[in-house]
């Protein structure tokens, strides 16, 4: 440790605590803490609605998207070990924060959105304040920096979950030790020092073109906590998701993302439908195929086990399912996701749903039942369309007709700029991968424009150049090679992009090999 550099470090802090904006960040995480108290008393009684009211602790600008899903289906589907660890975390006794997390970590299964020491600890440590303001928030990005900075030590290596967070908490604790020391008023405890740590990050990671993600001082303002969601997605201009794609739903009721792989369509309709939802039981995922039919989606006769034999028993498709639960509870909105919506026989898989899609107040009977039937006004349908995929079938007018089209596409928001904008936070030196991949798209040219490589090819953790060339490889130039079948000039042109694509192989995988990652296990928008 250098104090020097600590005592330098929290000079230049004063900046932010003059200024008073510590006061409006200090508020926004302490209205957080009174919201997790909440939920810790309903944990710890074992009330009902525990889960909801902790899914609504989450809900901040302190965890990402990802995270909080992980979290949300973690509950969802195995509720009663989520309470069990839930209850370990917030025990009402002196058990040390580093051995909470353990407990509550090791209890949570696999996710595709909780992999990694950093990202795993990201929503366990803002958990963690319900217990007050003697813990903080952690990301590992604003710490790693701040260490750098002041010449404090790194966790050691292999450090898990438990002891990453007590080290964080011990740099915080020097803070407020060179505060006393050097007279100043600021920081108070750890969480108003947790609060000059990422200051300091953040000024310098400051998106260049536009403002830092909104603070939501109200869980029930909608449009900050699409803005904010946006700002997580960093989807640009931060206002589409609440000023375009939710006033398009609000219209018809269904809206269908399309555009080319790699785009994010399917990442963001998850992520759009769990926060206006306020719940994942509410948000339902279901993939068309060729070999989908209406008995699947809608309703229909399936084989049902009997005894010895089977007999065919009439069985609700995942339609039917979530109407029912819409209308079950009509006061709150409830989603069907449907990813690859134009892979299926839609006139086949819809049948006479393309009339109660247009007239949703009608009432019509199905074709396997007496019973008439109507789309709650509460159900909304977010489908996603691949426009690269020569093989599927345009889709007809009459379903154009029923839903607004929502373009996903590299050259046009909210999707323009992504690619950069995440490497700027999550991998800086990896800059050159957005020129070649807007490089790559410009030799496809317009005539081809609905096959662009979308960004979401590279957004993975720890992007680095062997990582990087990997994908380039093995994902993007297969994908490239079937849209140019025949075209070798130019598939050619677009392989040469790749630095030294000429020089010798061995030469190359060497100064691969080299090339470091990022300092954070995150996750990208990845698409389907």
């Amino acid at each position: 440790m250098n104090e020097a550099k600590l005592d330098e470090y929290l000079r230049k802090a004063q900046e932010f605590i003059d200024s008073g904006d510590i006061e409006e960040w200090e508020g926004y995480k302490l209205d957080i803490v009174d919201q997790l108290k909440l939920a810790r008393d309903a944990v710890l009684a074992g009330a009902d609605g525990w889960d909801s009211l902790v899914r609504k602790g989450l809900r901040n600008n302190l965890t990402r998207w990802p995270q909080q899903q992980a979290i949300s289906d973690w509950i969802k589907h195995r509720p009663d070990d989520a309470l069990q660890a839930l209850q370990a975390l917030w025990a009402n006794d002196d058990t040390p924060p580093e051995e909470r997390i353990r407990l509550f970590v090791g209890r949570v299964p696999e996710h595709e959105y909780f992999q990694g020491v950093g990202t795993r600890l990201v929503p366990v440590s803002v958990l963690l304040l319900a217990l007050g303001t003697k813990v903080a928030p952690f990301r590992a990005r604003p710490f790693n920096r701040a260490y750098k900075q002041t010449e404090y030590e790194n966790p050691p290596n292999g450090a898990d979950e438990g002891k990453t967070y007590d080290h964080a908490m011990g740099f915080l604790d020097c803070l407020l030790e060179r505060k006393e020391a050097l007279g100043f008023e600021r920081p108070r405890d750890r969480l108003d020092a947790q609060s000059i740590v990422w200051w300091r990050w953040a000024i310098r990671n400051r998106p260049k073109n536009g403002p830092p993600p909104p603070v939501i001082d109200d869980p029930d303002d909608e449009d900050a906590l699409l803005d904010a969601l946006a700002a997580e997605l960093l989807l640009e201009p931060r206002s589409y998701l609440s000023g375009t794609v939710w006033p398009l739903l609000e219209d018809k009721k269904q809206v269908i993302f399309q555009g080319p792989p790699g785009t994010g369509k399917t990442f963001v309709a998850r992520a759009l439908a769990n926060c206006l939802s306020e719940d994942p039981k509410r948000v339902r995922i279901v993939q068309f195929h060729p070999s989908y039919a209406y008995e699947d989606f809608v309703q229909g006769f399936r084989p049902t086990p009997e005894g010895d034999s089977v007999a065919f028993r009439l069985k609700d498709g995942p339609l039917l399912e979530m109407a029912k639960q819409a209308r079950e509870e009509p006061d709150e909105r409830h989603f069907l996701v449907i990813d690859e919506i134009n892979r299926g026989n839609l006139g086949k898989i819809l049948g006479e749903l393309y009339f109660l899609l247009e007239y949703r107040k009608e009432r019509i009977r199905l074709q396997y039942s007496d019973e008439e039937f109507s789309m709650p006004e509460n159900l909304y349908i977010i489908g996603t369309m691949n426009t690269a995929d020569r093989s599927i079938a345009l889709v007809d007018l009459a379903l154009r007709r029923r839903f607004h089209f929502v373009e996903f596409h590299p050259d046009k928001e909210p999707i323009k700029g992504l690619l950069g904008r995440w490497i700027e936070e999550e991998a800086r030196d990896m800059k050159w991968i957005a020129d070649l991949v807007a490089a790559a798209n410009e030799k496809l040219g317009e005539q081809r424009r609905e096959a662009a490589i979308g960004p979401t090819y590279f957004m993975r953790p720890g992007l680095d150049k062997t990582r990087a060339r990997r994908i380039w490889e093995h994902n993007v130039i297969p994908y490239v090679e079937e849209q140019l079948y025949g075209e070798l000039g130019t598939l050619n042109e677009i392989k040469a992009l790749w630095p030294g694509a000429n020089a010798d192989p061995e030469a190359s995988d060497a100064g691969d090999s080299e090339q470091g990652g990022s300092d954070e296990t995150t996750n990208g928008g990845g698409d389907a």
